[in-house]
């Protein structure tokens, strides 16, 4: 027979749930805490007491109560003491960012990258930077406990591998290894796929944090995909789950980088865009160079500084067809019939309450949401789609680095206490 929890089990699970409450629902009463979680005053007193002491949550009285009698104490979180580090890998952009508990964006860094060869060396010692100049700006009583980066490609849970990354051109990369190398402080890096970590930032801090099943189409060059069933992840046996990019909306259609062809990404994506709208010749790539343009160190940078690509062109075309520009209006419609066909797939299969459309996948559903809801009505069974809400990201270009913070922040929120041990040892 299995042996029952622990009273240090209990404990632990208690202190975790507890931090959870407060890092994602925020400054929340003692008298909250104890209807939520179903335990006595006492035991919630004791649990906030030990957080206290660890300096992960702080208690103070509310400012205002409106109630007679004595004020329950307001837990709050430290996020200008704990923090972790989030990085994400864009094909278009490398992005840092020093997260505090509560998930608090304290500082952060962006660079324009060259869609060039995915050299480790360099791109790990870009993000490393970063993080150092951000870290020798923090006060001495601070803690880093955890690391994760999002990157566009499929990575291995076990060890963090970026085992495909065909708009990265990273294939067998031991990304997060090399990274907590370069950074050196002594903690592992977390790596999941940008996509699936921006469905879980939107899942828990965004449009859809109070849906238990949604679907997040992430666009940059190509066309990712999150999928929340029942409030969880799907992130599939080694976690490459979520590819929806790659599902096949036209046999025989355009070229994909994966090998395939007429994959949602090829039909839906960047190049299929503006290759539609005149605005690059037809199966002829940009010339780049590789290498990293470093960006003002607090400004976020859009876009190529050719213009001929990226989040500004598609951004571009978009402004043209709300301006009356046919070929930019018809070149929307193409790509949105495509993407309205791709999401009523994905309503059949998965019967999700809200599809989110992030990245540039934002700009594209706003200036083709005609299309994607006829094709929804063409091709989604009635029951599926009748209460389906279709939305946009409202956490922007920052859900790919709430969602490494999130993925970073995991490990404190399973066990307090020990984690916060090891990261002051």
């Amino acid at each position: 027979m299995r042996a029952g929890p622990s009273q240090e089990d209990i404990r632990r699970h208690n202190l975790g749930a507890l931090l959870r409450h407060v890092h994602l629902g925020g400054p929340i009463s003692r008298a909250e805490l104890t209807s939520k979680m179903g335990l006595n005053r006492s035991t919630i007193m004791a649990l906030t007491s030990d957080l206290t002491a660890a300096g992960l949550v702080r208690e103070e009285l509310p400012r205002e109560t409106g109630r007679a009698g004595r004020p329950s104490l307001v837990v709050r979180p430290e996020s200008a003491r704990v923090y972790v580090f989030a990085f994400d890998v864009s094909p278009d952009r490398l992005a840092v960012a020093r997260v505090g508990l509560g998930g608090v964006i304290l500082d952060r860094r962006e660079a324009v990258r060259d869609r060039g060869a995915f050299e480790l060396d360099e791109l790990t010692g870009a993000l490393s930077a970063f993080a150092r100049q951000m870290r020798r700006k923090t006060r001495d009583d601070t803690v880093c406990v955890g690391a994760a980066a999002a990157v566009s490609g499929g990575v291995r849970k076990a060890d963090g591998v970026v085992r495909f990354g065909p708009n990265l051109r990273a294939e067998e990369v031991p990304f997060g290894e090399e990274l907590g190398r370069r950074l050196g402080l002594g903690l592992p890096v977390s790596v999941g796929n940008d996509a699936n970590l921006a469905a879980l930032a939107e899942h828990s801090r965004g449009v859809g944090a109070a849906v238990r099943d949604l679907i997040y189409l992430h666009g940059d060059v190509g066309i990712g995909g999150g999928i929340i069933a029942g409030g969880h992840l799907l992130g599939g046996h080694d976690g490459y789950g979520g590819e929806v990019g790659h599902m096949v909306v036209n046999p025989g259609g355009r070229a994909c980088g994966c090998g395939s062809h007429g994959c949602l990404e090829a039909e839906v994506g960047e190049r299929a865009l503006l290759e539609s709208a005149g605005r690059v010749q037809a199966g002829v790539q940009a010339a780049v160079q590789t290498g990293i343009h470093t960006g003002a160190q607090t400004g976020v940078q859009t876009g190529r500084p050719d213009g001929q690509q990226g989040r500004d062109a598609v951004r571009a075309v978009v402004e043209a067809a709300d301006r009356g520009d046919i070929v930019a209006q018809e070149a929307l419609s193409r790509v949105g019939d495509w993407l309205g066909l791709g999401v009523a797939n994905l309503v059949n299969i998965f019967n999700p309450e809200m599809v989110i459309f992030g990245g540039m996948l934002r700009e594209i559903y706003l200036g083709s949401a005609a299309q994607v809801r006829s094709q929804l009505t063409l091709h989604a069974m009635a029951p599926q789609r009748e209460r389906l809400r279709l939305r946009t990201s409202s956490l922007g270009d920052a859900a790919t680095l709430v969602g490494a913070a999130e993925l970073a922040f995991a490990h404190v929120l399973s066990d307090p206490l020990e984690v916060l041990a090891r990261a002051n040892a």
